[in-house]
């Protein structure tokens, strides 16, 4: 079993820091778990928790803030609580945490990390702008109006999303990419080239492989030298751990984020959880599992707790299997598991409708991630399969034959 060592008291006090999905989420399952101690959350940006997919996927039909209280019942049932206190240093022994802040400092038995990430911006790129928050995502809306001209830099999930739903508000839009494909990083070029027509038919230009030289709030030049003008530029290049208050405090991975077991417990300091997007976790099921998974940050904490509180953590159930869902384009896409750049793909059905990709460890039948685009009871399936101790396995014929998913793949 992991967790807080037997010989080890439970804390009698716990510091939330961050009050996002994954913040509330550590504080309502440690409430849920039988904490009846002190417990304090610190939050950044002066809100309420609430929702960041719809600040992209809804742009323009959601202009106020998914409360998390309204949306998931995710209230912050703490005894102190400060939504405008972000914390500036960490200080961990095996023993309990000093959190730093502006206002002074928060001691407790035990910390739960969770502030999330921070939307990358290349340096020399004034007056562009990024999406994460919703004053970005405000802002961003009062700014795209019918006919203006948006370049989107970045194919990836927040882009694609953003530029689906401002071609359809008539807004002007052009997206550059770096790589070979939308989405390549994530499902790489082939399945990602998948997706490549939709801009067209939603009318926006899509530019590939070619990166962008500079940027300015007046448009981009990419490595080719073409200048593409702009009223609008949106940088979504990525997400980065916020861990730079951690400096020197705790070890930090090469893309910023911190290193944890299947408990989301810092090894060797039993007394700190680290959740959602500032954790790197391992999986018994997937290796190491990054940050970025909204599914991750809601469940995610409940194991984190149980940890701290000294419960098991070993269930299969407890492994949380990386999730992404999204909308671009009027097309619903989810994946399950994490594909390797070497796997095998097998194509399901005819990308030009409804349709499901499967990726294997190269040679092998054991299946590292399912895509399904536009094929919701496929989401369904999927997630049962990863709900199993090991990887699950498949027969590649019923795979490529586009076999229901119960008759093509196995739950170990």
């Amino acid at each position: 079993m992991e967790g807080v060592p037997p010989d080890r008291p439970a804390p009698a006090s716990v510091v939330v820091v961050g009050a996002g999905l994954a913040g509330a989420a550590a504080v309502a399952a440690l409430r849920a778990e039988g904490f009846a101690g002190r417990l304090t959350v610190l939050g950044a940006e002066g809100l309420p928790p609430y929702d960041r997919p719809p600040l992209s996927k809804e742009l323009f039909a959601r202009t106020e803030p998914v409360w998390l209280a309204d949306d998931l019942g995710l209230t912050l049932p703490a005894d102190d609580v400060r939504l405008a206190a972000p914390a500036t240093g960490l200080a961990a022994t095996p023993d309990g945490v000093v959190v730093r802040t502006a206002d002074g400092e928060v001691a407790a038995d035990a910390a739960v990390l969770a502030t999330g990430a921070r939307a990358v911006l290349p340096a020399g790129w004034d007056g562009v702008r990024t999406l994460h928050t919703a004053a970005d995502a405000a802002a961003l809306r009062g700014v795209l109006t019918p006919g203006v001209r948006l370049v989107v830099v970045g194919a990836g999930w927040i882009g694609a999303e953003v530029a689906g739903v401002a071609a359809a508000r008539g807004v002007d839009v052009t997206v550059i990419e770096a790589g070979p494909a939308p989405l390549a990083a994530a499902l790489g070029p082939v399945v990602g080239a998948l997706t490549a027509g939709w801009y067209a038919a939603a009318g926006v230009r899509l530019v590939t492989g070619t990166p962008v030289a500079a940027a300015g709030p007046d448009g981009v030049t990419l490595a080719d030298g073409e200048h593409v003008p702009a009223d609008v530029v949106l940088a979504a290049v990525g997400a980065r751990p916020a861990s730079a208050w951690l400096a020197g405090a705790l070890p930090l991975a090469p893309d910023g984020s911190v290193e944890v077991g299947p408990d989301h417990l810092v090894p060797h300091l039993p007394r700190v959880a680290v959740v959602g997007d500032l954790a790197r976790r391992r999986s018994r099921r997937h290796g190491w599992v990054p940050g970025g998974h909204w599914d991750g940050a809601l469940r995610g904490p409940t194991v984190a707790a149980r940890a701290l509180l000294g419960l098991p953590t070993d269930s299969p159930e407890h492994d949380v299997a990386p999730y992404v869902f999204s909308d671009q384009f009027g097309h619903d896409l989810g994946l399950l598991g994490q594909p390797g750049p070497d796997d095998d793909v097998v194509l399901r059905g005819d990308p030009a409708g409804p349709f499901g990709v499967a990726w294997l460890r190269p040679g092998t039948d054991e299946v590292t991630a399912l895509l399904a685009v536009d094929r919701p009871r496929d989401v369904s399936a999927a997630r049962r399969l990863f709900a199993g101790p090991a990887l699950p396995r498949a027969d590649r014929a019923l795979l490529a034959a586009d076999a229901p998913l119960k008759e093509a793949v196995r739950r170990p």
